[in-house]
Protein backbone atom coordinates (compact mmCIF):
# COMPACT_ATOMS: atom_id res chain seq x y z
CA UNK A 1 0.00 0.00 0.00
CA UNK A 2 3.03 2.27 -0.15
CA UNK A 3 2.03 3.60 -3.59
CA UNK A 4 -1.44 4.48 -2.29
CA UNK A 5 0.07 6.25 0.71
CA UNK A 6 2.33 8.34 -1.49
CA UNK A 7 -0.48 9.26 -3.86
CA UNK A 8 -2.73 10.37 -1.01
CA UNK A 9 0.06 12.31 0.70
CA UNK A 10 0.77 14.17 -2.53
CA UNK A 11 -2.89 14.99 -3.08
CA UNK A 12 -3.82 16.46 0.31
CA UNK A 13 -1.79 19.70 0.05
CA UNK A 14 -3.23 20.29 -3.42
CA UNK A 15 -6.87 19.55 -2.65
CA UNK A 16 -9.32 22.32 -3.52
CA UNK A 17 -10.85 21.84 -0.06
CA UNK A 18 -8.99 21.08 3.15
CA UNK A 19 -9.05 17.29 3.40
CA UNK A 20 -7.94 14.27 5.36
CA UNK A 21 -7.89 10.53 4.63
CA UNK A 22 -10.16 7.94 6.25
CA UNK A 23 -9.33 4.28 5.61
CA UNK A 24 -12.11 1.76 6.16
CA UNK A 25 -10.71 -1.62 7.18
CA UNK A 26 -13.55 -3.94 6.24
CA UNK A 27 -12.28 -6.94 8.19
CA UNK A 28 -10.57 -8.62 5.22
CA UNK A 29 -7.93 -11.22 5.98
CA UNK A 30 -5.46 -9.86 3.43
CA UNK A 31 -3.13 -8.15 5.90
CA UNK A 32 -4.46 -4.68 5.11
CA UNK A 33 -5.31 -3.94 8.75
CA UNK A 34 -1.68 -3.79 9.86
CA UNK A 35 -0.69 -1.81 6.78
CA UNK A 36 -3.44 0.74 7.42
CA UNK A 37 -2.40 1.14 11.06
CA UNK A 38 1.21 1.71 10.06
CA UNK A 39 0.30 4.28 7.41
CA UNK A 40 -1.92 6.22 9.80
CA UNK A 41 0.72 6.18 12.53
CA UNK A 42 3.15 8.16 10.36
CA UNK A 43 0.71 10.58 8.70
CA UNK A 44 -1.10 13.13 10.88
CA UNK A 45 -4.01 13.60 8.47
CA UNK A 46 -4.66 9.87 7.98
CA UNK A 47 -7.29 8.08 10.07
CA UNK A 48 -8.94 4.67 10.06
CA UNK A 49 -11.93 2.74 11.26
CA UNK A 50 -12.22 -1.03 11.23
CA UNK A 51 -14.56 -3.83 12.13
CA UNK A 52 -14.05 -7.52 12.73
CA UNK A 53 -16.41 -9.11 10.21
CA UNK A 54 -16.14 -8.46 6.48
CA UNK A 55 -19.49 -7.06 5.38
CA UNK A 56 -18.63 -6.18 1.78
CA UNK A 57 -18.29 -2.91 -0.09
CA UNK A 58 -21.70 -1.48 0.77
CA UNK A 59 -21.10 -2.00 4.50
CA UNK A 60 -17.67 -0.37 4.24
CA UNK A 61 -19.19 2.63 2.48
CA UNK A 62 -21.91 2.99 5.11
CA UNK A 63 -19.34 2.83 7.91
CA UNK A 64 -17.28 5.55 6.27
CA UNK A 65 -20.25 7.79 5.53
CA UNK A 66 -21.59 7.39 9.08
CA UNK A 67 -18.18 8.39 10.46
CA UNK A 68 -17.32 11.52 8.46
CA UNK A 69 -18.17 14.97 9.79
CA UNK A 70 -17.09 17.08 6.82
CA UNK A 71 -19.40 18.94 4.44
CA UNK A 72 -18.22 16.84 1.50
CA UNK A 73 -16.85 13.33 1.30
CA UNK A 74 -14.93 11.56 -1.42
CA UNK A 75 -14.59 7.86 -2.07
CA UNK A 76 -12.08 5.74 -3.98
CA UNK A 77 -10.82 2.17 -4.03
CA UNK A 78 -7.34 1.29 -2.82
CA UNK A 79 -6.36 -0.50 -6.05
CA UNK A 80 -5.16 2.74 -7.72
CA UNK A 81 -7.09 2.15 -10.92
CA UNK A 82 -8.17 5.74 -10.31
CA UNK A 83 -5.99 8.49 -8.88
CA UNK A 84 -6.75 10.84 -5.96
CA UNK A 85 -5.46 13.70 -8.10
CA UNK A 86 -8.74 13.54 -10.02
CA UNK A 87 -10.72 14.34 -6.88
CA UNK A 88 -10.15 18.00 -7.72
CA UNK A 89 -12.00 17.53 -11.01
CA UNK A 90 -15.03 16.37 -9.03
CA UNK A 91 -14.64 18.81 -6.14
CA UNK A 92 -14.79 21.72 -8.58
CA UNK A 93 -18.45 20.81 -9.23
CA UNK A 94 -19.58 19.56 -5.81
CA UNK A 95 -20.96 22.85 -4.44
CA UNK A 96 -23.66 22.83 -7.14
CA UNK A 97 -24.32 19.09 -7.30
CA UNK A 98 -25.15 16.72 -4.42
CA UNK A 99 -23.12 14.02 -6.21
CA UNK A 100 -20.26 14.18 -8.71
CA UNK A 101 -19.07 10.87 -10.14
CA UNK A 102 -16.21 9.89 -12.40
CA UNK A 103 -16.53 8.19 -15.75
CA UNK A 104 -13.60 5.91 -16.49
CA UNK A 105 -12.18 7.38 -19.70
CA UNK A 106 -10.10 5.01 -21.85
CA UNK A 107 -10.83 2.22 -19.39
CA UNK A 108 -7.85 -0.11 -18.84
CA UNK A 109 -9.71 -3.38 -18.24
CA UNK A 110 -10.14 -6.52 -20.33
CA UNK A 111 -12.74 -6.59 -23.09
CA UNK A 112 -14.77 -9.19 -21.19
CA UNK A 113 -14.80 -7.09 -18.03
CA UNK A 114 -15.86 -3.99 -19.97
CA UNK A 115 -18.61 -6.00 -21.67
CA UNK A 116 -19.97 -7.25 -18.34
CA UNK A 117 -20.03 -3.70 -16.99
CA UNK A 118 -21.75 -2.39 -20.12
CA UNK A 119 -24.51 -4.99 -19.83
CA UNK A 120 -24.94 -4.38 -16.09
CA UNK A 121 -25.03 -0.59 -16.52
CA UNK A 122 -27.60 -0.85 -19.33
CA UNK A 123 -29.89 -3.05 -17.27
CA UNK A 124 -29.53 -0.83 -14.20
CA UNK A 125 -30.44 2.27 -16.20
CA UNK A 126 -33.52 0.53 -17.59
CA UNK A 127 -34.66 -0.34 -14.07
CA UNK A 128 -33.76 2.87 -12.22
CA UNK A 129 -33.93 5.49 -15.00
CA UNK A 130 -31.01 7.24 -13.31
CA UNK A 131 -29.21 8.00 -16.58
CA UNK A 132 -25.80 7.30 -15.00
CA UNK A 133 -23.08 6.18 -17.40
CA UNK A 134 -20.64 4.36 -15.13
CA UNK A 135 -21.77 3.67 -11.56
CA UNK A 136 -18.88 1.23 -11.20
CA UNK A 137 -16.31 4.02 -11.31
CA UNK A 138 -14.83 4.07 -7.79
CA UNK A 139 -14.16 7.82 -7.75
CA UNK A 140 -17.06 9.82 -6.32
CA UNK A 141 -17.65 12.98 -4.26
CA UNK A 142 -20.90 13.48 -2.35
CA UNK A 143 -22.39 16.24 -0.23
CA UNK A 144 -22.39 14.55 3.17
CA UNK A 145 -25.94 15.44 4.15
CA UNK A 146 -27.22 13.70 1.01
CA UNK A 147 -24.92 10.73 1.59
CA UNK A 148 -26.20 10.24 5.13
CA UNK A 149 -29.81 10.19 3.91
CA UNK A 150 -29.22 7.40 1.40
CA UNK A 151 -30.97 4.15 2.35
CA UNK A 152 -28.38 1.40 2.65
CA UNK A 153 -28.63 -2.24 1.65
CA UNK A 154 -26.25 -4.85 0.32
CA UNK A 155 -25.36 -3.83 -3.22
CA UNK A 156 -26.34 -0.18 -2.73
CA UNK A 157 -22.94 0.98 -4.00
CA UNK A 158 -24.22 0.23 -7.51
CA UNK A 159 -27.15 2.64 -7.09
CA UNK A 160 -25.65 5.79 -5.59
CA UNK A 161 -26.86 8.12 -8.40
CA UNK A 162 -30.36 6.62 -8.18
CA UNK A 163 -30.36 6.90 -4.37
CA UNK A 164 -29.36 10.56 -4.60
CA UNK A 165 -32.10 11.23 -7.15
CA UNK A 166 -34.71 9.87 -4.73
CA UNK A 167 -34.05 12.80 -2.43
CA UNK A 168 -35.64 16.23 -2.85
CA UNK A 169 -33.20 18.36 -4.80
CA UNK A 170 -31.12 15.33 -5.75
CA UNK A 171 -28.97 15.54 -8.88
CA UNK A 172 -25.57 14.43 -10.06
CA UNK A 173 -22.89 15.33 -12.56
CA UNK A 174 -20.46 13.05 -14.39
CA UNK A 175 -16.84 13.95 -15.10
CA UNK A 176 -14.32 11.90 -17.14
CA UNK A 177 -11.41 10.72 -14.99
CA UNK A 178 -8.22 8.78 -15.63
CA UNK A 179 -8.23 5.00 -15.39
CA UNK A 180 -5.22 2.72 -14.99
CA UNK A 181 -4.47 -1.00 -15.11
CA UNK A 182 -4.82 -2.75 -11.76
CA UNK A 183 -1.51 -2.70 -9.88
CA UNK A 184 -2.68 -3.57 -6.36
CA UNK A 185 -5.12 -6.03 -4.86
CA UNK A 186 -7.27 -8.59 -6.63
CA UNK A 187 -10.73 -7.98 -8.02
CA UNK A 188 -13.49 -9.75 -6.10
CA UNK A 189 -15.90 -9.40 -9.02
CA UNK A 190 -16.75 -12.10 -11.55
CA UNK A 191 -19.63 -12.93 -13.89
CA UNK A 192 -22.00 -13.89 -11.05
CA UNK A 193 -21.64 -10.80 -8.88
CA UNK A 194 -21.18 -8.43 -11.82
CA UNK A 195 -24.39 -9.49 -13.61
CA UNK A 196 -26.62 -11.75 -11.51
CA UNK A 197 -26.28 -9.94 -8.18
CA UNK A 198 -27.02 -6.52 -9.74
CA UNK A 199 -30.10 -8.04 -11.35
CA UNK A 200 -31.46 -9.00 -7.93
CA UNK A 201 -30.38 -5.68 -6.44
CA UNK A 202 -32.31 -3.77 -9.09
CA UNK A 203 -35.54 -5.35 -7.91
CA UNK A 204 -34.61 -4.53 -4.30
CA UNK A 205 -34.05 -0.91 -5.34
CA UNK A 206 -37.39 -0.74 -7.17
CA UNK A 207 -39.20 -2.05 -4.08
CA UNK A 208 -37.42 0.41 -1.81
CA UNK A 209 -37.77 3.42 -4.15
CA UNK A 210 -41.57 3.27 -4.00
CA UNK A 211 -41.38 3.41 -0.20
CA UNK A 212 -38.66 6.02 0.24
CA UNK A 213 -39.65 8.86 2.60
CA UNK A 214 -38.62 12.48 2.10
CA UNK A 215 -39.33 14.83 5.00
CA UNK A 216 -38.36 18.35 6.05
CA UNK A 217 -38.25 19.73 9.61
CA UNK A 218 -39.17 23.41 9.50
CA UNK A 219 -39.57 24.09 13.21
CA UNK A 220 -37.77 22.88 16.33
CA UNK A 221 -36.61 24.06 19.76
CA UNK A 222 -33.72 21.58 19.93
Amino acid sequence: MSALEEKLKAFLPNSIYKACVLFVDDGSSDGSKEAIHNICSRNKDFFYIGYTKNGGLSAAMKAGIDTVESKYLGYMDADLQTTPDDFNLLLAEISNNPLVIGIRAKRKDTYFKRLQSKIANSFRRSMTHDGATDTGCPLKVIQSDYAKRMPFFTGMHRFIPALILLQDGGSFKEIPVHHFPRVAGKSKYHLWNRLISPLKDCFAYRWMAHRYINYHIDDSNI
